[in-house]
């Protein structure tokens, strides 16, 4: 009498095994492929995320910034430059001015005076605000540029 399935048979064994073993090694490769894919995405997703972030702060610190511009155009005069800002060591905010107006205005022509020649201009601002964020190394930095003009 003869048994099919016995467990000494050496034979079988070893065949059953080494098949196992192959088995498990392409488990291995495939679950470490996965791991490294989905370990590599969620670095970049991270950074993508980080930097959306940084620029639409940027995109908002602009808008602010060229109102803060006109407050102080409102307060102090047309005759004087914007000063430059910085929010949080991470923001550097400049904003160039440009007056619009028709002849000579604060006594003279200089670099931030145009005079123009219709009525419908007269009294207007051009701002350039240039947002740039530098946060410490960790993400390329962030530039957003924005160019308006603006009634005074």
């Amino acid at each position: 009498m003869q048994r099919k399935n016995y467990i000494l048979n050496r034979k079988k064994v070893l065949h059953r095994s080494g098949f196992a073993m192959m088995m498990a090694i392409i488990v291995i490769v495939i679950i470490s492929t996965i791991m490294a894919l989905s370990l590599a995405l969620t670095t970049q997703t991270a950074k993508r995320t980080t930097d959306i972030y940084l620029y639409e702060q940027a995109v908002l610190y602009s808008k602010s910034a060229a109102e803060l511009a006109l407050l102080r155009i409102a307060e102090t005069g047309s005759c004087t430059t914007i000063p430059s800002y910085t929010i949080g060591n991470i923001y550097d905010i400049n904003v160039s001015v440009r007056y619009v107006y028709r002849g000579l205005v604060c006594g003279g022509d200089n670099d931030y005076f145009t005079t123009i020649q219709t009525d419908e201009q007269n009294g207007s601002v051009l701002m350039d605000i240039t947002v740039t964020a530098n946060p410490d190394g960790t993400t390329e930095p962030i530039r957003y540029f924005r160019r308006s003009i603006q009634k005074l």
